[in-house]
């Protein structure tokens, strides 16, 4: 790194880098060591990069983990694993939601699981992961909530009940007139 040489004595808290010391720097080393700076932060914005494919390998092989066991846990919901890559990534939520379009409220109700995603979410989660996380991904933890709901939710299916005109029959066969919903009791 460049570096010019300080007449007088240094302590050893300079030398430590605790304390900065101003130096005019010629146009020849100002050019050099602009030169290195640029140079340095290319490096880091590489580091970066690769560090953000590193996580969310990790994030999709969790999801994946999760997803083959094949069992609901709503503690491992679309949210927390949203919320488990912005935290890694080191993103503030609102830098995320401005990143791949949507309102930092709408990002915090899929979070917090108060709503469930948009289909465009997963696309553009795929894309933000520059593909790494794939919608499939994303798409089939949605798809394990739903399910989940489905089967267990047993307070919708009485709700839903008085849409539901099932026929009845007589002991003969033959079509009585219009009957209220009733759930079979299986």
């Amino acid at each position: 790194m460049f570096s010019r040489k300080l007449n007088g004595k240094v302590t050893q808290a300079e030398l430590d880098g605790d304390v900065f010391i101003a130096v005019e720097l010629s146009p020849a080393e100002k050019k050099e060591a602009d030169r290195e700076l640029a140079e340095y932060r290319a490096s880091t914005k590489l580091t970066d990069k690769v560090g953000d494919s590193l996580i969310q390998f990790h994030i999709r092989a969790r999801i994946d983990e999760y997803l083959e066991r094949e069992k609901y846990d709503p503690a491992m919901s679309f949210g927390y694993f949203l919320k488990e890559y912005i935290d890694n990534l080191g993103t503030k939520r609102k830098d995320f939601a401005e990143q791949i379009g949507i309102d930092e409220s709408l990002l915090s109700q899929l979070i917090n699981g108060h709503r469930l995603p948009p289909d465009y979410i997963p696309i553009r989660l795929e894309i933000q992961s520059d593909k790494n996380i794939s919608a499939w991904h994303w798409y089939k933890l949605v798809a394990m909530e739903k399910e989940h709901y489905i089967k267990t939710d047993k307070e919708i299916r009485e709700k839903q009940l008085k849409y539901v005109h099932i026929p009845q029959y007589d002991k003969d066969g033959a079509r009585k007139g219009k009957s209220k919903g009733v759930l079979a009791k299986r």
